[in-house]
């Protein structure tokens, strides 16, 4: 997108100054896929995500939706919630709750912009990276995996070759032909397989597929069946030999106890649960129910995956490889170590602009 474009695009809002002196600034940014990103629901080559910057007595937090198409949002619907959340604003001290009180109905991914925004900025107020104020330890990240769409077996074998410093990777399914994908894979790797079906099997399906994933190195299984059909996960966590997560059929905290008997872990991901404080709150309201905890993302820059990895010290996995899919990544944050992607020491998120 050239500068002028990008400057139509620009939104700037100021609040009254005896309420809250704050600048708000937003913006949509264009993200381009290294490889066409197929799953069971559609295929896409680029996103378009909206960043978020709050300006307050001269810092700047920064913050990013990842709008989800299947929950009917886009990077407009994502700016137009979070001109609306911005009036509704009046405590930005208590960052941990400032965004949640306002947030706007079916716009998780704008409130998780603005719920990131507001964490970076008082990171930075006071001068500590996010997970350093949640007295966290960034040493203790579980590995990332990284994640593979569907595509056709030759296709999967040449992504997989492409793939460098991870410990694990996500197979998407859920397509015509899942046992030569799975194939073609094992055929280059031996690295430990986590298979995302994105509701696109028969529970029959589930069934035949699970019993013969657990021979080769399956971690988990994915969100197999349909998000509503509790009941059929719940038979299929009875019968299966590998772990069953929830994705599509858990969004915020109070889902949890809805689904805890159909699953043996869940996925957060901050776009679908509005941010860090409910992040927080599904990680506790899980670990209560006994269930493992992924922390996943969607095709996101480096500013968003950064953010979910201030607080991966407190999950089971992390599949924070959204920035990875991206060729055009405006941002520089979180680096992958030895497989783990671990959060900056620098105040707030940590992140930087290219």
């Amino acid at each position: 997108m050239d500068s002028t474009k990008q400057a139509r695009l620009l939104r700037r809002h100021r609040t009254d100054s005896r309420k809250l002196p704050i600048t708000v600034r937003s913006r949509r940014i264009d993200l381009e896929l290294r490889h066409t990103f197929r799953l069971a629901r559609g295929a896409s080559d680029s996103r378009q995500n909206l960043i978020v910057e709050l300006e307050q007595d001269g810092l700047v937090g920064l913050g990013e939706a990842a709008p989800i198409a299947r929950y009917e949002q886009d990077w407009k619907s994502a700016a137009a919630a979070v001109d609306v959340m911005v009036a509704r604003l009046d405590d930005l001290e208590a960052y941990r709750e400032a965004v949640p009180r306002v947030g706007v109905a079916g716009q998780p991914a704008a409130q998780a912009a603005l719920d990131m925004a507001v964490w970076d900025l008082a990171g930075k107020r006071l001068g500590a990276p996010i997970w350093r104020l949640l007295g966290l330890d960034r040493d203790r990240v579980p590995a990332t995996s990284f994640t593979l769409g569907l595509d056709d077996p030759a296709a999967m074998v040449r992504k997989v070759r492409e793939v460098s410093g991870f410990r694990s990777l996500k197979v998407k399914l859920g397509g015509p032909d899942d046992r030569a994908a799975i194939e073609a894979v094992r055929s280059v790797t031996d690295l430990p397989l986590r298979i995302d079906a994105n509701e696109g099997w028969t529970l029959k399906e589930a069934h035949a597929n699970i019993e013969w994933l657990a021979k080769l190195g399956v971690e988990l299984v994915e969100q197999p069946l349909p998000a509503e059909d509790l009941a059929g996960h719940k038979e299929l966590r009875r019968f299966s030999p590998v772990p069953i997560f929830a994705d599509e059929s858990v969004s915020v905290a109070a889902d949890i106890p809805r689904i805890a008997e159909s699953f043996d872990g869940i996925n957060i991901k901050l776009m679908k649960c509005g941010g860090l404080a409910e992040a927080l709150r599904m990680i506790a309201t899980a670990k209560a129910h006994n269930l493992k905890v992924m922390l996943g993302c969607m095709v996101e820059s480096s500013l968003a995956t950064t953010a979910a990895a201030q607080i991966s010290p407190l999950v089971d996995y992390t599949d924070l490889d959204g920035s990875f899919l991206v060729s055009n990544d405006p941002f520089v944050g979180a680096r992958l170590e030895d497989g783990c992607l671990r959060p900056p020491n620098a105040s707030g998120l940590g992140v930087t602009p290219c």
